[in-house]
């Protein structure tokens, strides 16, 4: 199973490390942007790892355990040379780079060859070792499945690289699918046909391109067919060549339309099946297409499984915590 290993806890016999790190900058406004008001990037940074961090100019001082201490010092050298690159250093930045996924990333170097994907807006570079291991199975693979709690981003991510093999003449179309399935409301009493009643529940997906292209060219792509944003159920009977196809939601298809689905795939296609079997939102009694599939094609050759786990989470820092949280409360219920 892809993913990094997780922060290994300090042993408490171990002894206190402490390290000085000093930046090549005397720029008091960087060194200002780095620490935050008040300090508080360092204090959110000494919340997470548990560690102390004082600073005078720009020597900081880090003292802890050991495995914190190394891992402090690499996110701020790793933040020092994001604010050097012109990015500004936020509570959301920090967070992201504090995802366990991410410290292992971070206090490894990184990976030597790090994945990053290109669009019309600009670059988008996957967090973690999961995500980069997700994005380079897409880029190789023909059907691919990202499974895992909402927020790790699997299907912003399948997005992307649908954009990046748009623009690079890879493919010739995006076909962006979910399931006509209610999650916990009622389509029926929504106005429209179908593909109206069905469009607030591709919104994701509308706004993850129109961060990516824009919404002019988005629209343009759209009236031109090269987007095509449907639900599941109007890709029976088709075949589909050179596209670049996303099944969204996932976990909400019967086994029935979860291999009618896959057997749309033509030649020059990419699939991606992304999902959250915790999250099904099927009638009582119906087994789900993602959670029958994985069973049956774990072992078939050319298709790749990417599961996410918590610390994947990239959103609020809370909604990491929510989803440890139900997965205890479930593991203890049954």
């Amino acid at each position: 199973m892809p993913g990094q290993k997780p922060l290994s806890k300090p042993k408490a016999k171990t002894a206190l490390q402490q390290r000085v790190l000093s930046l090549e900058t005397s720029n008091s406004q960087q060194l200002a942007a780095l620490a935050g008001n008040l300090d508080s990037h360092l204090k959110l940074i000494e919340e997470r790892l548990g560690v102390h961090i004082a600073n005078r100019g720009n020597n900081f001082q880090i003292s802890g355990q050991e495995a914190p201490v190394e891992e402090a010092v690499s996110l701020l050298k790793h933040l020092y040379n994001e604010s050097n690159n012109g990015t500004s250093i936020t509570p959301e930045l920090i967070h992201l780079f504090l995802q366990r996924s991410g410290l292992a990333q971070i206090a490894e170097g990184g990976d030597p060859t790090p994945v990053v994907i290109r669009t019309k807006k600009g670059s988008i570079k996957p967090r973690g070792g999961n995500q980069q291991n997700y994005v380079r199975a897409v880029r190789d693979c023909d059907v691919n499945f990202g499974i895992g709690p909402a927020g790790t981003g699997k299907t912003y991510l399948a997005v992307a690289c649908a954009v990046e093999a748009l623009l690079n003449h890879d493919v010739q179309r995006i076909l962006l699918v979910r399931p006509a399935v209610e999650a916990g409301e009622k389509l029926g009493f929504l106005p429209g046909d179908l593909a109206q009643k069905i469009d607030p529940y591709l919104r994701p997906l509308y706004d993850a391109l129109y961060e990516m292209l824009g919404n002019e060219t988005v629209n343009k792509l759209i009236e031109r067919n090269v987007i095509e944003i449907a639900p599941l159920a109007y890709m029976r009977g088709r075949t589909l060549n050179d596209s670049f196809i996303i099944l969204d939601e996932a976990q909400n298809t019967t086994r029935e339309q979860m291999k009618m689905f896959l057997t749309r795939i033509g030649f020059g296609s990419t699939a991606v099946i992304t999902g959250d079997a915790t999250q099904i939102d099927l009638p009582r009694g119906t087994p789900s297409g993602l959670t029958h599939v994985m069973q049956v094609l774990n072992d078939v050759e050319g298709i790749s499984i990417t599961y996410f786990q918590s610390r994947d989470v990239v959103r609020h820092p809370l909604v990491q915590k929510i989803v440890e949280a139900y997965e205890a409360f479930d593991n203890k219920n049954n």
